[in-house]
């Protein structure tokens, strides 16, 4: 069953002043899909996400979020939607729980779906305290869990796992491959290549406020592998790095036939790597 357009932009531009900070974007997002906005700093991620948030007029084209465009968005298209951006803020002197309860009841979402996020994103036994003397850590865990309060059908993340350590990062992204499951559409940036693989069916490599690349992060990496390599692990504990040859292949096969073979990898390049020899620039 074809899945339905839940994001469209066409031609989009945006230009502050003199300065041009997005060149005629063209990309779309269907539900149950997660795309990676994926650029440096400046390259024009956040001013995307706020055109499409309707938080910003764009310059020229057009974009839409669940068939309404942007110009137009209104409070029945924010009950769908969620936003996770720099500019998110908590109130500071309500306690954790009393965070969500007041969404949950503006948005009439029972008190289990807190509960079960707070678990979720590891702050139901901090649930007491007073959002003020949460850690920089604590307080994204408690805007992401805010954000998707209310299941939305579009989710929108800005930098979600910033400062969060390894296993607070783990436990985002597997509610964030629940979301998709159920047919939540996630727009994501990030700095952090390991997660884009992880989690994107597509990413969009942003520079100068041009999509320079656009398509799954494997066909990317299986693209830009112009040296094919493979990396071989002997049981004697021998690394062999071999090109893609006919002798490769014989090689590979008697090791395979005798059982010396440990492991054997293909050397495509990461994403990031792929992100340098794009754009030329640093992912920072």
């Amino acid at each position: 069953m074809k899945k339905r357009k839940v994001i469209n932009v066409e031609h989009l531009s945006k230009k502050f002043h003199k300065e041009t900070a997005l060149k005629d974007l063209n990309f779309s997002v269907h539900e149950g899909e997660i795309i990676g906005f994926l650029g440096p700093s400046g390259s024009g991620k956040t001013t995307t996400i706020k055109i499409l948030t309707g938080q910003l007029p764009q310059t020229s084209g057009k974009a839409s979020v669940l068939g309404k465009p942007t110009e137009q968005i209104d409070e029945e298209i924010y009950e769908q939607v969620g936003i996770v951006t720099d500019n998110s803020g908590l109130y500071e002197r309500l306690t954790v729980y009393r965070n969500l309860t007041v969404f949950a009841k503006l948005l009439d979402v029972e008190k289990q779906r807190v509960d079960f996020l707070l678990k979720k994103v590891g702050l139901y036994e901090d649930k007491d305290k007073l959002a003020s003397k949460l850690s920089k850590g604590m307080k994204q865990r408690l805007i992401l869990a805010r954000a998707m309060l209310h299941e939305p059908k579009v989710l929108f993340l800005d930098e979600p796992t910033s400062g969060l350590d390894p296993v607070n990062s783990e436990a985002i992204h597997d509610l964030l491959l629940e979301l998709k499951k159920i047919g939540t559409a996630i727009f994501l940036t990030t700095h952090n290549m390991e997660e884009a693989a992880k989690l994107c069916d597509r990413v969009a490599l942003l520079n100068d406020g041009l999509i320079v690349e656009n398509d799954s992060p494997k066909a990317l990496t299986l693209k830009f592998n112009k040296n094919k390599q493979y990396q071989v692990l002997l049981k004697n504990e021998i690394e062999h790095t071999l090109p893609h040859t006919k002798e490769t292949i014989e090689k590979i096969s008697k090791w395979m036939a005798s059982d010396e073979l440990l492991t054997i990898h293909s050397c495509e390049p990461t994403l990031e790597k792929v992100f340098l020899e794009v754009t030329g620039r640093e992912l920072v």
